[in-house]
């Protein structure tokens, strides 16, 4: 087997698809099938489950995989220490990221980043905080950053920005005159727009409301959504209340077309995490990554010192 052979395979594995590799590696999508069907040969069993839809790894598969990536991380710290310049097909650090840190924070590290190390290459996947955890568990990303914790395989969160939800409200007599006055009183009567299952804000708006005693089964949910520009203008017009990080309605709070109304004393607070399998080894460009993070975000240095 050989180095090529391997990277194919991550990249099937990571794209769910030989012409998803074909694409990040500037191969042909034979060469691919050609590289994975030399190295099952070689040993002798079936890597990756073909339908007509995706492909997948088998046991077996999954198992080669943590090799794989290992070697591929090793070659890559080699080539780093020697000077030797990547090779053309290296593949760029895949981040997948929940709404609200894609959004709002990830451009900031991605530009400073970029201005450290301006070779470097990003992917960035934008999904809820479920779809996250899913991608860094099948391998489809380097590191994550979510808006909760998911207790899920052997990822390993780390904290390093404390986020606020608040709920917004439309800019009414109503709601000026519930000012100041506790949530509990009012909001289970008010229609409620939800982000979608999955969403890291969701769930720890249950979270926090739970523990003012309001469970998510008492509200009065109209509708559940995925995009927050539609979430904030159907609040705008009058159809319901939501729940948002403020760093989403922040401008429009601000511009005084929303209010925002804390979710418990002293806010609703909720941390942003980098998140990672701890059974697959960091590559280099992933371990920059982190350590940007902490010179952008210094009181989470303590948080992230075992990286």
């Amino acid at each position: 087997m050989n180095l090529k052979q391997l990277e194919a395979f991550v990249w099937v594995a990571r794209e769910g698809s030989f012409s998803g590799a074909a694409r990040e590696l500037y191969l042909t999508q034979p060469t691919v099938s050609a590289h994975i069907a030399a190295l099952e040969k070689e040993l002798g069993i079936c890597l990756l489950k073909r339908t007509t839809k995706e492909v997948s790894l088998t046991a077996e598969g999954e198992e080669l995989y943590v090799y794989a990536e290992q070697m591929l991380a090793l070659e890559g710290k080699i080539r780093e220490r020697f000077g030797k310049k990547p090779r053309a097909q290296q593949k760029p650090l895949c981040i997948a990221a929940s709404t609200v840190p894609s959004q709002y924070l990830l451009p900031r590290i991605m530009t400073r980043f970029r201005q450290e190390y301006p070779g470097a290459q990003m992917k960035v996947l934008e999904t809820d905080s479920a779809g996250v955890v899913g991608k860094i568990l099948s391998r489809r990303a380097d590191i994550g950053f979510t808006g909760t914790v998911l207790e899920k395989g052997n990822c390993v969160y780390l904290p390093f920005y404390q986020d606020e939800l608040v709920v917004i409200a439309p800019v009414s007599d109503v709601f000026r005159k519930r000012q100041g006055k506790s949530l509990t009183e009012w909001i289970r009567k008010e229609p409620v727009i939800l982000r979608e299952e999955g969403s890291g804000t969701r769930k720890e708006a249950g979270r926090i409301l739970k523990e003012s005693g309001i469970s998510m089964e008492e509200l009065n949910v109209a509708a559940s959504m995925e995009n927050q520009e539609t979430i904030k203008r159907s609040v705008e017009n009058g159809m319901g209340i939501s729940i948002l990080s403020r760093l989403a309605a922040e401008e429009e709070i601000r511009s005084g077309r929303l209010l925002a109304f804390p979710l418990e004393e002293g806010g609703g607070r909720r941390n942003i995490n980098i998140v990672y399998d701890r059974d697959i080894p960091l590559p280099p460009a992933a371990e920059k990554f982190i350590r940007t993070v902490k010179e952008l975000y210094p009181a989470a240095e303590k948080k992230l010192k075992d990286l």
